[in-house]
């Protein structure tokens, strides 16, 4: 059992943030088109880490943001260890059945685009929760929504840059150009999302509130 209400809410934050977070992670691999820029389908579970990660900065902090990053990543990592070592194992022959290149297909993603998401990862959480709470220092309880969406604003623009950067243009397989017209793209996008999710911030933020001061 958990010793208080504020631990259970840690926990269910926890796993809200883990779970999409892998879960753009493995269907990262998957490119679309959005206008002429290319990027990763990985987008949308992404909005609902950013209001997760607010919510935990809200109630525990610097230390239990960064906790739950590096846990988080170290997390990535083995799932794709897990993944590798499936792809090693022959699949059963027959019709109707997931084939060897299929699955790889699915989740064979090379080692830099790996490489480049738990390090992006990384740089943009402990950017995002620096800022949130140096906005929080100066604006108190008050302006739940500055915090939230300045911190998105700088984080993302790293996590944008860094993962196209190491995955892509890096390896040779983005030219300039276009590595920073998805890139800015990417962050356009997801930055639009956040702001308009900010709602949820609130409403999370209150449905907490009751929960942890109810009796």
């Amino acid at each position: 059992m958990f010793q208080s209400k504020k631990d259970t809410v840690y926990v269910i934050l926890a796993g809200i943030f883990i779970t999409n977070a892998i879960v753009a992670e493995l269907i990262g691999g998957k490119l679309i088109h959005v206008g002429s820029a290319v990027m990763s389908i990985g987008i949308l579970p992404w909005p609902i880490v950013f209001v997760t990660t607010d919510l935990i900065n809200e109630y525990f902090g610097e230390k239990g943001v960064r906790k739950l990053s590096l846990l988080t990543a170290s997390l990535i990592a083995y799932t794709f260890i897990i993944l590798f070592l499936a792809m090693q194992i022959p699949a059963v022959k027959g019709a109707n059945l997931v084939t060897d290149a299929q699955f790889k297909g699915v989740f064979g993603q090379s080692m830099w685009i790996i490489v480049g998401s738990i390090i992006a990862f990384m740089v943009s959480q402990l950017i995002d929760v620096t800022i949130f709470h140096f906005v929080k220092n100066k604006t108190g309880n008050k302006m739940i929504w500055l915090r939230s969406t300045g911190s998105t604003v700088i984080s993302q623009l790293f996590d944008s840059f860094i993962v196209l950067g190491i995955a892509f243009w890096m390896t040779g397989k983005m030219t300039t150009e276009v590595y920073i017209i998805s890139a800015f793209t990417g962050y356009f996008v997801k930055l639009i999302i956040a702001v308009l999710l900010t709602p949820l911030i609130y409403i999370g933020h209150s449905l907490i509130e009751k929960y942890i001061h109810s009796k």
